[in-house]
């Protein structure tokens, strides 16, 4: 190995991902930082703006679903861990932001859908509110992924 390969190899590479929310400020979906995989914070943003998990009525009324918001950031997320090869199996640590506490006993059952003691250690923490107030919960993670 030359030191310009190694250094290629060990420099961090972040990145947005096509086909995912752009993010609403200047930051990636993803970066590798050699073996390890970082998922910037993610919503259930869809790619067109709308959000999952929320919905209006002919009056604006606004339906806020906790469940169906935490299963597409899951989601998501897995999508962007595949853009780099990797999936929620390589994920190591997760921490979950939620606006409301009220949400957690939900949360945690579509969380068990996806893991569970075998998989991501976890912190889950309560927040004030998020970039748009339709969102209910926003997730970050790291994976354990080594390159092919």
């Amino acid at each position: 190995m030359t030191n310009e390969t190694t250094s290629q190899e060990t420099t961090p590479r972040a990145r947005l991902v096509a086909g995912k929310a752009k993010p609403r400020g200047r930051f990636p979906h993803i970066t590798r930082a050699g073996d390890f995989l970082f998922v910037s914070g993610t919503s259930s943003r869809r790619p067109d703006n709308t959000i999952a998990g929320a919905s209006a009525d002919e009056l604006g009324a606004v339906t806020l679903d906790i469940r169906e918001q935490t299963r597409a950031v899951i989601e998501n997320i897995r999508d962007i861990l595949r853009s780099e090869g990797a999936d929620l199996s390589n994920l190591v640590e997760i921490s979950s932001f939620l606006v409301s506490m009220n949400d957690f006993r939900i949360y945690n059952e579509v969380y068990g859908e996806y893991f569970d003691e075998t998989g991501p250690t976890r912190t889950t923490v309560a927040v004030h509110q998020l970039p748009h107030p339709h969102l209910l919960i926003e997730m970050k993670a790291v994976a354990y992924a080594p390159k092919q």
